[in-house]
């Protein structure tokens, strides 16, 4: 090769940077979660805000999971379990704690505070419409805040007929906060967003709720279309989880599997379907001109020729004449496994429930499994329960001991009121949610036991985990020791003096022996 023909220089260089451009453009992002493709092209890249996205998809989401709580038997269960384990069959349990100095309980205010709020809990009582006790109200709030997403109740002042607090409650549809009213903030002119009127910090400071349910068959010509009433917030309860920042209404906790449960109701209806009409038509017969008329034995109610067949017995066709039979082969042999994949999918979108607590399967499921899945269960609906006893018992109880106190309804043992003057230092007090019992409980009671004696756990702790108190438990043991007492009957041994009674008869039993 002579020199004339080498390449002249840089000659490589643009061959490689013409390759480079005759190539596809691939398009890199630093996440793979970013790309955009053709796989990708339907996963949308925008943002909006947490209000704009609940504003576009709240009333029809809300629908939707109404209508599933009514006919779908999984989300049946499923809100069944949410009130059953956050609020109970008893409600949660009140305790005041009003101290006249540390370590030293006011025992007499305490006792008053928990009688009037016993009373205050009553049907009748505490529910405007004399329909509810306060756990009543707890449950509907609970189910509300589950299936619609939020609840709302409205603080009834005054004097409610025949009641001596001069206070009430009543729970408001969601429906009647009206998420269709919507304006900017304009100088002095507060906003609205989806019903709530919001200052420049985003609190809310009144609501806007509409005069009766926009679904509502019976409305005065006053109560039809867009008429509201703007209601003050510190009249107003209402309560939902928040999923991001700035977000001022709530969506129904259930939506994450709601499309997943459609889908399954309509294919489960289409199996059954397929396997009645498999069960119910045996075949066809078919014939050279299409005449039915030799194999029927009657007509149906709507005229159609049917042919009669017993069980053990067979017929001669007419020359000419086959037989089809129709044999469906649905539900499939995966119909089973089909389904139970796509529940632990809709469980996992359930808050607070595992597969085996929604469906009842407890098909694979061990001691060790059930124990897992019941801990992980338990957990939310711990973590339930403080969130509801934050947003609706304070607002609840500050209510009521104030109105308690004014109206003179606080009595100590002789008869004296407690005085409104020392609002602060009644206004002390707990709430303890219900608890379970382990399938297995004396295990935990023993490991409890070693606890306690090993200073690693006080018995105040084991007795909130029960859901007692400890110093109602110490006060119900006392009781129950005088009552003995008094009925002449004898403490039960425990474990260690069986024990030394055992040993003193054996030694017993060896001195005598001859």
């Amino acid at each position: 090769m002579s020199i004339s023909t080498l390449p002249k220089p840089g000659f490589m260089a643009r061959m490689l940077q013409g390759l480079r451009a005759a190539l596809p453009t691939v398009q890199r992002r630093n996440y793979a979660a970013a790309q955009v493709n053709r796989l990708t092209e339907g996963w949308t890249t925008s943002n909006i805000s947490a209000n704009a996205s609940v504003h576009r998809s709240l009333d029809a989401v809300r629908a939707r999971s109404r209508q599933l709580a009514n006919d779908d038997e999984y989300i049946k269960k499923w809100l069944g379990l949410v009130v059953t384990n956050v609020v109970g069959p008893n409600g949660f349990r009140f305790q005041a704690r009003v101290y006249d100095k540390p370590s030293n309980p006011d025992d007499g205010a305490n006792n008053a505070i928990e009688a009037a709020y016993a009373r205050f809990c009553k049907t009748g009582v505490c529910d405007v419409t004399g329909n509810q006790s306060m756990t009543g109200l707890c449950q509907t709030n609970m189910r509300s805040a589950a299936r619609d997403g939020e609840y709302l109740t409205q603080i009834i002042r005054g004097a409610p007929a025949n009641n001596p607090f001069g206070l009430a409650f009543q729970v408001l549809d969601i429906d009647r906060l009206d998420t269709a009213l919507n304006r900017p903030a304009q100088g002095a002119t507060q906003a609205i967003r989806m019903g709530k009127e919001l200052n420049a910090f985003g609190r809310c400071t009144h609501y806007w709720l509409k005069t009766a349910h926009p679904g509502d068959l019976y409305q005065t010509a006053g109560q039809q279309g867009s008429s509201h009433v703007r209601v003050p917030a510190e009249d107003i309860i209402h309560g939902f989880i928040a999923d991001r920042p700035e977000q001022v209404r709530g969506m129904p906790w259930a939506h994450a599997a709601m499309l997943t449960l459609n889908n399954l109701g309509g294919y489960r209806e289409a199996a059954i379907i397929a396997s009645r009409i498999g069960a119910s038509k045996m075949g066809f017969f078919t014939t050279p001109d299409g005449q039915a008329d030799p194999m029927a034995t009657g007509k149906d109610e709507a005229g159609n020729l049917v042919t009669d067949a017993d069980p053990g017995t067979f017929s001669t066709l007419p020359e000419g004449t086959s037989f089809t039979p129709f044999n469906p082969d649905y539900p499939s042999a995966m119909f089973g496994d089909f389904m139970k994949s796509a529940l632990h999918g809709v469980a996992a979108g359930l808050p607070g429930a595992s597969y085996h607590s929604v469906t009842g399967d407890l098909e694979s499921v061990s001691f060790s499994s059930i124990r897992s899945g019941t801990l992980e269960e338990r957990d939310t609906w711990v973590l339930l329960q403080e969130w509801f006893a934050e947003s609706f018992l304070e607002r609840v109880f500050a209510e009521f001991i104030k109105h308690a106190l004014l109206f003179g309804q606080i009595k100590l043992d002789n008869g004296a009121p407690l005085p409104l003057a020392k609002l602060d230092k009644f206004s002390a007090h707990t709430w303890q949610g219900r608890r379970w019992d382990w399938v297995n409980p004396l295990q935990d009671i023993e490991a409890d036991v070693v606890a306690i004696n090993n200073n690693l756990k006080s018995p105040q702790s084991v007795a909130s985990k029960l859901g007692t108190d400890y110093e109602d438990l110490l006060i119900e043991i006392k009781q129950a020791q005088a009552m003995r007492e008094r009925m002449g009957i004898k403490e039960p041994l425990t474990a260690g003096q069986m024990a030394a009674a055992a040993g003193a008869a054996a030694s017993q039993t060896t001195t005598t022996k001859p």
